[in-house]
């Protein structure tokens, strides 16, 4: 099943490249058109070893921002770590975790978030059977600011050896830690091909922290197997993002929300109607601040390539028409987040004749956008990853991963005015 679904995702990066990009009008400092200054993410020494992959970016309610990531371990196996931005420079790294059974994947990356009361989560991969795909999620907590981390809790309680990952993580309303997740256990076959064949499903739970599993559901029964998921708090409660999967096989994107004490119904944010026979590998990206929300999403309906944002101003329930946010020849692996003044930046893939760029484009709450522009050179390959952002008060940060061999992780950053 996986060979198939990502199979189909390089199909899509062809299709991508062989519509005859041309060269970008965008340069490394474009005008922001709110202030008529220039913008430009200047570099910041990376904190991560040789080999180090997979970047997530975090920003505490105390407003310090948390750079995780995975590399190898000098005895084997891999190692999760952590680091904080000190008078702009990034700490001496924190290990969180070690293991030598991990499942380790450009696509599916570990995450670090931290609760409203400090206490710091994170999450991590581990194989749990033979077969290539089966892993469980592994969740962590530390109390005492990263110093000791507790013994992990796999938040599914199927004990199936199968596909469990592309997890998202936020504080919940009641403060404890929410999390979902793509769950295979009705995938599940045996040796000899025995097994329900079913799909792919949506589930999440909360967990207090002594690690105890509370209010475990299902969100969404069908969806699709490997694109990343994306998860928000509003004002009055949470909304989840994902590419959603129906009987006919198209995989547009939908929400699902919790409000009052129950969760809504799948939601389509907007009918792109895009038909695959497999996965893209190529999640959407929600952000909120209050009621107001934000999903930015990669389609390639009617064999044309797009990433597309739409917002909503109450919690999600309904959006607005969609802003188209690519130059022409997206790869996607989005990320997006909410500013103080409403408007939203999302960060994208890109190709180009000489290969590829990570972009960034802002969008202002009435749709407008300002010109896109560069923050570095990549690769459009599955090795470069997926780029994130993160911001704390008007500076923007951004992570990714620089492939080779061995590869490493870059930050920058950058200093937005016009009410950011």
């Amino acid at each position: 099943m996986m060979s198939i679904r990502f199979l189909l995702f390089l199909i899509a990066g062809v299709l991508v490249v062989s519509n005859g990009c041309t060269p970008s009008e965008s340069t490394q400092h474009n005008q922001d058109t709110a202030t008529g200054t220039p913008i430009s993410f200047q570099g910041i020494d990376s904190p991560a070893g040789p080999g180090s992959a997979t970047p997530s970016l975090h920003t505490t309610n105390e407003g310090v921002v948390m750079l995780s990531w995975v590399e190898p371990h000098a005895e084997g196996g891999h190692v999760l770590r952590f680091s904080r931005l000190e008078h702009d420079a990034w700490s001496t790294p924190k290990t969180i975790a070690q293991g030598e059974d991990w499942f380790v994947n450009w696509a599916d990356f570990p995450s670090l978030i931290s609760l409203d009361d400090g206490t710091l989560a994170a999450h991590y991969l581990v194989k749990s059977g033979e077969a290539t795909y089966a892993y469980d999620v592994h969740v962590t907590q530390s109390l005492d600011g990263g110093q000791t981390w507790s013994p992990s809790v796999i938040p599914h309680s199927d004990g199936t050896q199968t596909e469990h990952g592309f997890v998202s993580m936020v504080p919940s309303s009641d403060g404890q830690l929410f999390a979902a997740w793509l769950d295979g256990r009705n995938t599940e076959v045996d040796h000899n091909g025995h097994g329900s064949w079913g799909a792919m499903t949506l589930r999440a739970a909360t967990l207090d922290r002594a690690g105890t599993l509370h209010d475990e559901a299902l969100l969404d029964e069908r969806i699709c197997d490997c694109c990343q998921t994306s998860a928000a708090r509003t004002t009055n409660g949470l909304v989840v993002a994902y590419r959603d999967r129906s009987d006919e096989e198209i995989r547009d994107i939908a929400v699902v929300r919790w409000q009052n004490g129950t969760w809504s119904a799948p939601q389509t944010v907007h009918e792109d109607r895009w038909h695959i026979l497999g996965c893209p590998v190529n999640g959407p990206s929600v952000a909120a601040t209050g009621a107001r929300v934000v999903v930015a999403w990669f389609t390639a309906a009617e064999n044309t390539p797009r990433i597309k944002l739409s917002f909503s101003t109450d919690e999600g329930q309904s959006f607005g028409a969609p802003v188209q946010i690519d130059d022409g020849f997206p790869v996607g692996r989005l990320d997006t987040i909410l500013m103080q003044d409403g408007s939203a930046l999302v960060s994208w893939i890109e190709n180009t004749d000489a290969g590829a760029e990570i972009r960034v484009r802002r969008v202002y709450p009435d749709g407008a956008p300002d010109a896109s522009f560069v923050v570095a050179a990549t690769s459009a390959s599955r090795a470069s990853g997926v780029p994130r952002i993160a911001r704390n008060g008007n500076a923007v940060y951004i992570a990714w991963t620089e492939a080779g061999t061995p590869s490493f992780i870059r930050t920058a950053v950058s200093t937005l005015s016009g009410g950011v």
